[in-house]
């Protein structure tokens, strides 16, 4: 679902220019109004849609998502911990909204201790694994994992 920015929103303050990993959100220097270079190449991390103040930046919904001609709308609710996700339909007679908790922890409060960590084995190093693989993830040594078969258990709610 690739974003695109309504003009009569935004404002120009350059947060999503600022903040998108892959560089396709630029100034226009006319009119002062961000835009999306190339919709194609959006990696659809929504990191514009979340950062912009004045909520200028919605996305384009796929198919299996919501029919044709709807509009999503993404808006962060710090206070109520959660984003929002609201589907109108190009009827204009059914609205949607889809809740989820937001996960992200507060900047800065997750740096990893990699140098407490060992030194990865040489066997590691030529696994096609990530590095400290959870092994509760991995589906190649016993098949499909849960959570209760690793003893762990779902929390309800926001946390960090």
């Amino acid at each position: 679902m690739p974003t695109f920015v309504y003009m009569t929103r935004c404002d120009g303050c350059g947060q999503c220019v600022d903040i998108c990993p892959s560089d396709i959100m630029h100034m226009d220097s006319v009119v002062r109004r961000a835009y999306n270079i190339e919709p194609n190449m959006c990696w659809e991390c929504y990191s514009c849609v979340k950062a912009c103040p004045h909520n200028a930046i919605d996305v384009r919904g796929y198919a299996d998502f919501a029919p044709l001609g709807h509009s999503v709308r993404v808006q962060r609710d710090e206070e109520k911990g959660v984003i929002a996700w609201r589907i109108i339909f190009r009827n204009g007679e059914k609205d949607m909204t889809l809740l989820a908790p937001i996960t992200t922890k507060p900047w800065g409060q997750a740096i990893p201790q990699l140098a407490d960590e060992s030194e990865p084995s040489q066997e590691m190093r030529d696994s096609q694994h990530l590095f400290n693989e959870p092994k509760y993830i991995r589906l190649d040594d016993g098949g499909l994992h849960t959570l209760e078969s690793n003893g762990l258990k779902l929390k309800a709610g926001v946390y960090y």
